[in-house]
């Protein structure tokens, strides 16, 4: 199993539309622990950590989100895994 952590960053109409709640249903039903929050600038911000092929499926996920909102982009950054979270989560 390949543990890894991908950072990343949704653009769009992705608040306001329950993008994070999405986000968080989709990373539970997968096994994944991290967190996701609303940035300031109206980005949304996510960490996750799990199997990297699982992650790659989750991002892909990502990019679809909920059915009001609108992903314009997503930039994502990998690394090991950093073993912090116990379960995803949406953060305030």
């Amino acid at each position: 199993m390949s543990e890894k952590h991908v950072h990343i960053l949704v653009s769009g109409r992705v608040q306001g539309v329950g993008f994070r709640f999405y986000v968080e249903r989709v990373a539970q039903s997968m096994d994944l622990v991290g967190e996701v929050r609303n940035l300031g600038d109206g980005r949304v911000e996510i960490r996750a950590e799990g199997d990297e092929k699982i992650l790659r499926s989750f991002l892909k996920k990502v990019q679809q989100g909920p059915a009001l909102s609108h992903v314009a982009s997503v930039s994502e950054q990998w690394s090991p895994a950093i073993g912090v979270y116990k379960r995803f989560s949406v953060t305030f």
